[in-house]
């Protein structure tokens, strides 16, 4: 994970001389204030890396002289035809134009969401696909 903390480190580095620059040319409190956050961030995120790839040791990225086998393993189950995740998204839309247009709507949006996101978690847990 060296390689990925480097990285953020780099972006924390040059966000922070670009706001050195942004500051010192324009005196713009806003824009200023959302590089530094851009700063901070990169830091976090570099921090944890750097902190976490100590602790692990190195992975099979990490070695030039690893095989691909090394790497080989599960990732996880990914579902191959669900529909959830569409009915979820057209739940979070709901909300958005609620919030634009009326309340309500963004009330019965949450609700939509709510039970979309319960089907959605829940999908391998009933009917034909439990286990």
């Amino acid at each position: 994970m060296k390689v990925e903390g480097f990285l953020f480190a780099g972006v924390a580095i040059f966000f922070a001389g670009i706001d050195i620059v942004y500051w010192y040319t324009s005196h713009d409190p806003t824009g200023t204030t959302a590089l530094a956050l851009a700063v901070a961030l990169g830091f976090l995120v570099g921090f944890y890396l750097f902190i976490t790839g100590r602790r692990t040791g190195m992975r099979p990225e990490d070695r030039p002289n690893a095989d691909i086998s090394e790497a080989a393993g599960e990732f996880g189950f990914f579902s191959p035809h669900s529909w959830w995740p569409l009915f979820t998204a057209g739940a979070v839309a709901i909300v958005a134009v609620g919030v634009v247009f009326a309340w309500w709507l963004a009330i019965i949006g949450l609700m939509c969401v709510v039970i979309t996101a319960l089907g959605f978690v829940l999908e391998y847990y009933r009917g034909v696909h439990q286990s």
